[in-house]
């Protein structure tokens, strides 16, 4: 019986320590929560955003800071396991030592690369034109697929195989954008789905259980009490707009249907237009950009110009394409959350498709065998004879003058509207007035350079890190945009709503993004002059080649899960 009470009497203790310890660890995680809250990229900003504007326009930079840190973390992925190890053989650091192995079967000719690298005198117009246009000085950078000439890495004992990590980065690189991307999407849905349920029990939610009573700063409190206005004005604004739909008449409906009908054909005759043009331009610009440059200002000018030529036609487009769409959604007659949708919709695929058309006259141009151009080396060897880099460069020109011309119209066109409207007082400018911050616009042109991001990883290692820097001074100029010279949209928009379908374009851009990967992987003879798929037929061929290096065990799962029978029943799960 002591024994039996001494037992109980250290189980009781050991259920007190436990709890004790639960409680403390509950607390201290709790207290680690609150603190790293306040370590939460611009959150601030993002609050401040949400009371002024609403939680739809809060939802874009909301957005905008989730590509920023995957971007971040991109970079750190492809830095990590591809520059780095090739910076630390290149300088022999922690004794480290590279391996090349001789191309077998090759022929001479397809060996041969010369990077356009400057020498000698170099005017300052010249780098410009370089920083510009990707190539000369920074061609020859670690910034492009040609840097990485590379088999093997030695650090001490132990071999690098740097073909392999190149081609593992890239995938993982797409597979943690596409997890983050899913997971993102779930919680957005999950606030989708209670929603749509039972919009009493939303109204109910926002009015009696959505003030934060843990706020005491009264500037916080301003915030939060516009942030639920916003809401409740959007619930009040859609319920009438479905009642209006509910009591239309059946000529209504015809009329509405017809003009829908007639509309969607003058958006593909558009979208028609645009691809030829982007189809033709590029073929243009890849023909005569590598003529041979002199030592002439003019021609270097008129060489950039004819280089950007493609990226000029394809931000016309984008720049064209989403005001039509726009002007013309007015007259289609659906409620601004379908309005935000079918626009993005319809821009998203003009802004993927004319990347699309674009790799597309590209790949033309490298597969060109007209003439046995591609007999010795499987592709048109003597206009690009690294042509992952070339690729490269298209990516890095697509991804800096969409940022150019970002900044610019911030600073030519929306700063002189905004003087204009306020101290010109005639009634044509009066009547243009203050914009509204379009989100669905703003949306489009971050998925967009994040597509082209995805794509350009692959020929451009350090591009994700570009990205980042771009997003982040995007981040103010649109903050610095949007309070000086926008007003608050006079139909408010949800923003639970707004990112779950901002995720869900994003993951469309991503799955388009995988496609021309997949074929450059795949299907197109990898550059036998540059790059750490030199000696392999294309990039993929290092996946059997290593694996063929395995135990014959494990090499029959490997192959078993690569066929077809194990892995199209996989992908649908």
């Amino acid at each position: 019986r002591d024994s039996q009470q001494a037992d109980t009497e250290h189980l009781s203790r050991w259920k007190k320590w436990r709890r004790t310890s639960s409680k403390s660890l509950k607390k201290a995680f709790s207290e680690v929560k609150g603190l790293s809250s306040y370590l939460v990229l611009w959150r601030h900003d993002i609050h401040s955003i949400e009371g002024k504007f609403g939680t739809g326009i809060q939802s874009y930079f909301s957005f905008l800071r989730f590509l920023v840190l995957l971007n971040i973390i991109i970079f750190i992925l492809m830095f990590s396991f591809v520059t780095l190890p090739t910076i630390i053989s290149k300088y022999g650091i922690f004794n480290s030592t590279i391996a090349y192995i001789s191309p077998k079967n090759i022929e001479a000719v397809c060996t041969i690369y010369e990077p356009s690298g400057n020498k000698g005198l170099v005017y300052f117009y010249t780098y410009l034109k370089d920083l510009l246009s990707g190539t000369g000085f920074l061609e020859v950078t670690s910034l492009f697929y040609g840097y990485y000439t590379i088999d093997a890495v030695w650090i001490s004992i132990m071999r690098y195989n740097l073909p392999l990590a190149y081609l593992l980065a890239t995938f993982a690189c797409l597979a943690l954008s596409f997890l983050w991307i899913i997971k993102r999407s779930v919680e957005g849905f999950k606030h989708n789905l209670v929603h749509d349920a039972d919009p009493f029990q939303s109204y109910c939610n926002k009015v009696f259980a959505g003030w934060d009573f843990c706020i005491t700063d009264p500037n916080a409190a301003r915030l939060k009490h516009r942030s639920l206005q916003y809401e409740l004005q959007t619930d009040l604004q859609e319920e009438k707009l479905k009642q209006k739909i509910a009591e239309r008449r059946m000529e209504e409906k015809l009329r509405i249907y017809s003009l829908r009908i007639f509309i969607n054909i003058i958006v593909i005759a558009i979208l028609s237009g645009c691809f030829y043009s982007i189809y033709r331009v590029t073929v243009f610009s890849q023909e005569n950009s590598n003529v041979s440059i002199r030592n002439d200002t003019r021609t270097d000018l008129v060489n950039l110009l004819v280089q950007y030529l493609p990226s000029m036609v394809i931000t016309l487009a984008n720049f064209i394409g989403p005001l039509i769409f726009s002007f013309l959604i007015r007259f289609e007659d659906y409620t601004p959350a379908f309005e935000i949708k079918l626009t993005l919709l319809r821009c998203v695929f003009v802004r993927l498709a004319n990347i699309g058309v674009l790799l597309f006259s590209l790949w033309s141009q490298i597969s060109n065998c007209g003439s046995d151009k591609c007999k010795p080396c499987g592709y048109n060897y003597k206009l690009y004879p690294c042509w992952e880099s070339d690729v490269g460069q298209e990516m890095y020109k697509l991804m800096i003058f969409d940022f150019i011309v970002i900044l610019a119209v911030a600073l030519f066109v929306d700063f002189p509207r905004k003087l204009l409207v306020n101290h010109c007082s005639w009634k044509l400018v009066q009547w243009f007035g203050h914009k509204e911050f379009e989100i669905s616009d703003n949306v489009l042109e971050i998925i967009y350079g994040q597509t082209i991001c995805w794509i350009g990883t692959f020929f451009s290692p350090l591009l994700p890190a570009i990205a980042t820097i771009k997003y982040f001074i995007i981040f103010y100029v649109k903050k610095i945009v949007l309070i000086h010279t926008r007003k608050p949209a006079a139909r408010p928009i949800r923003a639970s709503s707004s990112n779950f379908f901002f995720l869900v374009v994003l993951l469309i851009g991503l799955l388009l993004a995988f496609i021309p990967l997949a074929v450059s992987i795949a299907r197109i003879p990898s550059s036998k002059a540059c790059g750490p798929f030199r000696n392999f037929n294309t990039s993929w061929e290092v996946i059997p080649d290593t694996i063929l290096q395995f135990p014959t065990g494990l090499q029959q799962v490997l192959f078993g899960m690569a066929s077809e029978a194990f892995a199209v029943p996989f992908f649908v799960i």
